[in-house]
């Protein structure tokens, strides 16, 4: 299984950071840290940026996390056309920030910076695979 299982359309079917997908697979998401610098990214890096080492470990983002941002899309890419509106929003995992869309059950009104979610792995048409953020009760 390469990266062309990530997500509702890949531009790419190959990376070196392949093995995010099965963590996916397998209910986790993941994102890299760098054995060097000790830097953490999501998404997963194969190479550090920081100090341009490439001994990077899996990083296995779980627990709760806080909403940083967010915005809502009413226009999307190309290939995306028929899922706006949607949501994206930038959530703090302990420290790491990690990217994607907040789940459609959450209510405009109840999203507000600070609120407590958590990823929620899905399979999407095609076998595909993704994540979401959705509400945790507090």
């Amino acid at each position: 299984m390469g990266f062309e299982k990530f997500g509702q359309k890949s531009f790419t079917s190959r990376t070196k950071v392949d093995d995010f997908v099965e963590y996916l697979a397998n209910g986790e998401l993941r994102g890299t840290k760098c054995k060097s610098c000790a830097q953490s990214y999501f998404p997963p890096r194969a190479d550090c940026p920081g100090c341009l080492g490439g001994d990077m470990e899996w990083l296995k983002i779980e627990g709760t996390g806080r909403l940083i941002s967010y915005t809502r899309a009413n226009y999307a890419p190309t290939g995306f056309e028929a899922d706006v509106p949607y949501t994206l929003a930038l959530v703090d995992f302990n420290g790491i920030k990690v990217f994607g869309r907040l789940s459609s059950a959450i209510p405009e009104e109840e999203l507000s910076p600070g609120i407590s979610l958590r990823t929620s792995i899905s399979q999407l048409p095609g076998a595909r695979l993704t994540y979401e953020f959705v509400k945790t009760e507090q």
